[in-house]
Order: C-alpha cells, then sequence, then structure tokens
C-alpha cells in the first residue's frame, strides 16, 4: 500500500469515525447547532463546547457544520420544510433578512440579550442587528479592520497616530520615501474583494454611503470626492502596480510600508507565530520585535464625518421559529456567559469579544481573551504580544462598528453593490487619472443606480 494510499484510507476511517460520532449524537440530541466555523480544529473546540453545556444542563446538542456559502439556501430550505435547527451561528447579513422571513424569532434573542444584560455587549454589535422591538440575533463575535502602521517611526517623527485622512497624508508626507519606505500599501487590484473591504471601510470614514432608508441615495459628491482625493494621494504614496493584501503584508513585514490596511488576523503574524508568512524586518522570523513596533487605528475619520467609523465583521447566534425554546436559550446563554472564552478561544484572532463582561466583572471576556493563546507554528496571548492600550483599540473597534446599510436596513443592496466592483473599477480610473473626481462620483452613481 502506497503512502498515499494509507493517508487516503486513514482520512476515510477518520471522516467515517467522525460521521459516527456525529450520528450518534444526532440520535439523541435534544438541540441542533449550525455552525459555519467547520475547520477540523474548530469543530472539536464546539464539540467539546456542546459537551461541556450538556454535562451542566443535561441537554444534548447535534454540532453540525455548514458551508458559509451554502449557508443562505439551506436555511430557506429548511424552513420551507419546517425543518430548521433551532440554532444557527451566522453572518450579519442574514440577521435582519431572516428576521423579516420568519426564520429567526428576535424576541427569543432579545430575551437572551436582557438576561445577560444589554449594555456588557459592543454598542455597534448590537445596533447592526437592531430591530423595532429588540434585536434580530445574538452578537457572538467579530472583528475590525485596522490601519497597521509603523508606531516607532510615528513617536520618531512627532506625528500623530493615523486616525484621520489629515494625519495620515502628514505621515505620508513624513515618511514617504521610495524604494526604501512606502507611505501606504494602499488596495489597486480591482478584481480583489480586499479592494471593496478597505473600499467601504475609507468611504465609511468619511460618512460616504450609496444607499438610504428609501433605497440606493447614490453618493453625496462633496464628501466622495475628498474620499476620492484621499485614496489617489495613499495610491501615490504606494508602490505601481495591481496591489492587493499580499503586497501589502510583504512590504510591511519587510519594513519597507510605513502604513497598511488590514484584518486582525496578521496580529499573529506581525509576532513572528507563523512559519508560512514571517516577518523579514530582520534576521529572525521568529521575532516579536515588528509586533512591538506595531500600533493600529479601528476607528478612522475623514473630513465630513469627524466621529468616523470602523469597518466590520460581525457573527451572531439566531434562534430559529421551529427552535426548543428554553433549550435553545439556555445554550446561547451559556455560550455568551459561562462557556463565552471557549467560544472565543475557537479562533481568538479573529474573534474578538462583543461581550466586554459580566454584573461582577466589565471586562472579564475582554481580559479572558487577551490570555488565550494565538498563532500556529507557535503559540501565545495576545496580551503578551501586544499593550494594553493596543487590546483596546482592538476590542473598542466593536463600540462604533458600520457597514453600509445596515443602519438603514438595506446591508441586502449594499453588499449588492460592494460585490459588483463598480466603484472598485471607477476609483482605479481616477486614480490612474483617466476621469476627473466629479465624473468619477457621477459614473459610479449611473451605474450603481441600475443594481436592484
Amino acid at each position: 500500500m502506497t503512502l498515499h494510499m494509507i493517508k487516503q484510507t486513514g482520512g476515510l476511517m477518520a471522516a467515517t469515525a467522525m460521521a459516527l460520532v456525529f450520528g450518534a449524537t444526532a440520535a439523541m440530541a435534544d438541540i441542533r447547532f449550525w455552525t459555519t466555523e467547520e475547520q477540523p480544529e474548530r469543530l472539536a473546540r464546539q464539540q467539546e463546547m456542546a459537551g461541556a453545556f450538556e454535562a451542566e444542563t443535561g441537554i444534548a446538542v447535534e454540532v453540525i457544520p455548514v458551508t458559509e456559502s451554502e449557508l443562505g439556501t439551506r436555511a430557506t430550505a429548511a424552513f420551507a420544510a419546517g425543518d430548521l435547527p433551532d440554532v444557527i451561528y451566522h453572518p450579519l447579513q442574514y440577521a435582519l433578512p431572516w428576521v423579516e422571513a420568519g426564520i429567526l424569532d428576535a424576541e427569543l434573542a432579545t430575551e437572551v440579550i436582557e438576561d445577560l444584560g444589554a449594555d456588557t455587549f459592543a454598542p455597534g454589535a448590537l445596533a447592526m442587528a437592531a430591530t423595532e422591538d429588540g434585536y434580530a440575533s445574538v452578537p457572538v463575535d467579530g472583528w475590525t479592520q485596522m490601519i497597521v502602521y509603523r508606531k516607532d517611526l510615528f513617536e520618531e517623527n512627532g506625528l500623530e497616530p493615523p486616525t484621520t485622512f489629515e494625519n495620515v497624508l502628514a505621515a505620508v508626507e513624513a515618511l514617504h520615501n521610495p524604494p526604501e519606505m512606502f507611505g501606504f500599501v494602499a488596495a489597486t487590484k480591482v478584481d480583489e474583494n480586499f479592494m471593496s473591504q478597505v473600499l467601504e471601510h475609507v468611504f465609511l470614514a468619511n460618512g460616504a454611503t450609496p444607499v438610504g432608508a428609501d433605497g440606493f441615495t447614490g453618493f453625496e459628491t462633496g464628501p466622495t470626492v475628498e474620499v476620492l482625493e484621499f485614496y489617489k494621494a495613499i495610491a501615490e504614496a504606494s508602490p505601481p502596480g495591481e496591489l492587493y493584501w499580499d503586497q501589502s503584508r510583504t512590504l510591511y513585514f519587510a519594513g519597507d510600508a510605513a502604513m497598511i490596511i488590514w484584518s486582525p488576523f496578521i496580529l499573529d503574524e506581525l509576532a513572528g507565530l507563523r512559519d508560512s508568512a514571517p516577518p523579514t524586518i530582520n534576521d529572525d522570523p521568529t521575532s516579536p520585535e515588528l509586533a512591538s513596533r506595531t500600533g493600529i487605528v479601528t476607528n478612522f475619520a475623514g473630513p465630513s464625518n469627524p466621529d468616523g467609523a470602523a469597518w466590520a465583521d460581525i457573527r451572531y447566534f439566531g434562534i430559529t421559529a421551529d427552535a426548543d425554546i428554553e433549550a435553545a436559550q439556555d445554550f446561547v446563554r451559556f455560550s455568551m456567559d459561562e462557556g463565552y472564552t471557549s467560544t472565543l478561544a475557537i479562533a481568538p484572532e479573529g474573534k474578538f469579544p462583543v461581550r466586554r463582561g459580566n454584573a461582577d466583572d466589565p471586562e472579564a471576556f475582554v481580559n479572558a481573551w487577551a490570555e488565550l493563546p494565538v498563532g500556529v507554528d507557535r503559540k501565545a496571548p495576545l496580551g503578551d504580544l501586544y499593550e494594553a492600550a493596543m487590546i483596546d483599540e482592538i476590542v473598542g473597534g466593536l463600540n462604533v462598528a458600520q457597514r453600509w446599510g445596515v443602519e438603514d436596513g438595506q446591508l441586502a443592496l449594499a453588499s449588492k453593490i460592494v460585490n459588483s466592483q463598480v466603484i472598485n473599477r471607477v476609483v482605479r480610473e481616477f486614480i490612474d487619472g483617466q476621469i476627473s473626481a466629479e465624473d468619477a462620483v457621477t459614473e459610479m452613481n449611473e451605474e450603481l443606480a441600475a443594481i436592484e
């Protein structure tokens, strides 16, 4: 038997064993839980949590992995068949539409939030799922996009942190010195979702949005021109070419970039904990040196929106219309209270605590999360790698988390607008000098108006 055959046979045996475990659990389960965290290690952690919940309550939970891209169609089909699970771990985009469709019971979720204490949750995470009478789902975890910057260089040059367009441009002016140092690495590859995500963050920072309560509104010219001119300035302080997350990380890790925009999944890599993405700023790829020189900003403001905004990805527990009410609510309460540290431990670098603490300790879960080990090839707690003020900034972005369309109930339309990549393409045309800023606003609005 070849090594490949042995591995294949082992994989089949493991899969069969897993199926038997799931089958046995299903046969005696009291409630069913759908989760999009389907990677084997994460799934195993959720099985452990289900076991801990059963040991405490006597309620058995069947943990069912569902591929995120299939979640919408599976939920719709299960609803039509009267066969919904009791609890669904889901992304933001489904919260309000599923309540309107009758898939989720907002009253049950609201009761859980009120029992736990609404004031213990990050306000931004709650606001994104707010209904007229409460909340569509219970916020579980999330992450905010960050401006990652060389704190040491900012301090050496007397620069303010890059919390505003103005501060970013001042830092570019002071630090941009190619090819030794680029002031920024802006996303410019039109067909990459990374550019869409970065641009939405920058537009939100200046209060520019294409949607309102009645649907598509188009971008307001003044704030949008400010966004375009800012983005062109940071693009001109970037290397030439089609840039996305890869070049951003590589240049920053080499010490050749003063600022980038990235997700928090960079935090463990910055500290030399992942061999596949090592910092190369010095000769030791396992060194935490670059992490110690780095600062982050989550809430970012433009001139037309001085309060700024943080772009966030939030995940929720939805309690369905078919749920065994008491058992489902107990499971969600457990997962957000006694078991919440274990919930966050599934992937702590991308699961910021949206519930900060409890009545006994308002910061209990933030402090516990900061001590959870992150990394791939080596492990260390974020609290050992980054200062307390930076941990506070990482978590604090969830207080003001935003996305286009959420506040106006137009997230679905906003998502279609983002996914069309029209904004990416037109912004790139402006950056390349093909059209004026005013013409870019007109072109975006004309093309986006056709999206339904």
